[in-house]
């Protein structure tokens, strides 16, 4: 018996590509019982071909079930294992789970306990209901992209789908909130995010600075939009970043680059000064730091208590002593690629760890096992492949 603390919880995953998946992900690392429900072609394609790198990262820990819910009888199964399932996770558009009758209201009625979460691109009403959601159109319209990149660029993508990603950990902290909620209520309900609302909800102080300053934020490249000097500068080897916000940390940065005079330029001597001359402060300090390597900086500003960090490539990243050890990767057996290396989860407890248990399972692996869970004679589970049910 599994001691993982979300082990005492059946998820019907519906979802698939990113959001949902990922949803599914916070749940199953800290050991909740997965069902991933497939259709019989199963999913790939749909975040990757199943033995890409993106696949076998999005669904570890799950089991794999293939299922036909246009078929009386695939829909019939679901609802069994609603029954007794905890949680519910789709992303269909808005429409496609009332046609297959997969809704929250048709769920809820078997099993009001269910909670149950939507994943969309809009939300599930409004005028782009039926919209279909993408992470880069919802970077976009949640005006991500006009703030990234250089000044006069025009409109950038982040290198990571945020709004996928951000909109799928948004519905598992509403889904542990609503089983939280469950415990005194004794009912579930309906958790909803989308990735428009949850990439508006990632611009932070960008967005207050419009809605509370009535300002219009720009691209601002490699600096900080506010905090000034915080970016990128080059060095005799490479680039770098420092983050030098507010007065004190400014004058410790000017005295490890043995630059005191910056510190007392007038041009400098506020926060508003320096984001007003950024430009011209930016360059004083690369004069500087072309001096010495990375390493050396990097060495000198943080002994100084000038933040300050190397900007790394992908293989660097995991190279790093201090990411080797905070342990966030897990390498697991394959059976089709060999040792895979995983990310895992970037909170730790201190006494109830997550854990990646298995590697993404193959397509419909774990069909006969849970259709035996359910009660199905092989007799019966042989029909129903035949009559391609699942």
């Amino acid at each position: 018996m599994s001691t993982l603390p979300l082990a005492r919880f059946k998820v019907i995953d519906l979802s698939r590509v990113r959001a949902g998946p990922t949803a599914v992900r916070q749940l199953a690392d800290w050991g909740a019982d997965v069902i991933k429900v497939e259709a019989p072609e199963g999913d790939s394609g749909l975040g990757g071909e199943r033995h890409g790198p993106d696949f076998q990262q999005l669904h570890r820990n799950k089991r794999s079930l293939t299922l036909n819910l246009k078929q009386p009888d695939g829909l019939a199964i679901l609802k069994k294992l609603v029954e007794t399932a905890d949680v519910v996770v789709e992303n269909y558009r808005p429409d496609v789970k009332f046609r297959l009758g997969v809704d929250y209201e048709s769920l809820r009625a078997i099993n009001n306990r269910l909670v149950y979460a939507s994943i969309s691109g809009f939300g599930q009403d409004g005028p782009y209901r039926d919209r279909p959601g993408f992470d880069q159109i919802a970077q976009g319209m949640g005006g991500l992209m006009s703030i990234t990149g250089l000044p006069g660029q025009g409109p950038v993508r982040v290198g990571i789908p945020v709004a996928d990603l951000t909109a799928g950990i948004f519905a598992a902290m509403g889904i542990l909130v609503a089983l939280l909620e469950r415990e005194v209520s004794g009912e579930g309900q309906w958790v909803q995010s989308s990735l428009l609302g949850a990439q508006i909800s990632m611009l932070d102080f960008q967005a207050a600075r419009w809605l509370i300053g009535h300002e219009v934020p720009g691209q601002a490249g490699n600096n900080h939009p506010t905090s000034i000097p915080t970016g990128v500068f080059a060095t005799k080897d490479g680039h770098i970043n420092i983050a030098a916000a507010g007065d004190d940390i400014y004058r410790r940065l000017c005295k490890a680059l043995g630059a005191e005079h910056l510190a007392s330029d007038p041009a400098f001597s506020s926060g508003a000064d320096r984001l007003r001359n950024r430009d011209r402060l930016n360059e004083e300090i690369g004069k500087i730091t072309r001096g010495r390597s990375s390493a050396e900086w990097i060495e000198a500003l943080n002994k100084a208590g000038v933040p300050s960090g190397p900007i790394y490539r992908m293989d660097e990243v995991f190279a790093d002593p201090q990411v080797r050890h905070l342990g966030i990767t897990r390498r697991m057996p394959h059976p089709v690629l060999g040792e895979v290396e995983l990310v895992g989860q970037p909170i730790e407890l201190s006494r109830t760890p997550w854990d990646i248990r298995s590697v993404t399972p193959e397509q419909g692996e774990h069909t006969d096992a849970v259709l035996r869970e359910l009660g199905y004679d092989p007799a019966a589970i042989t029909d129903l492949r035949a009559r391609g049910v699942v």
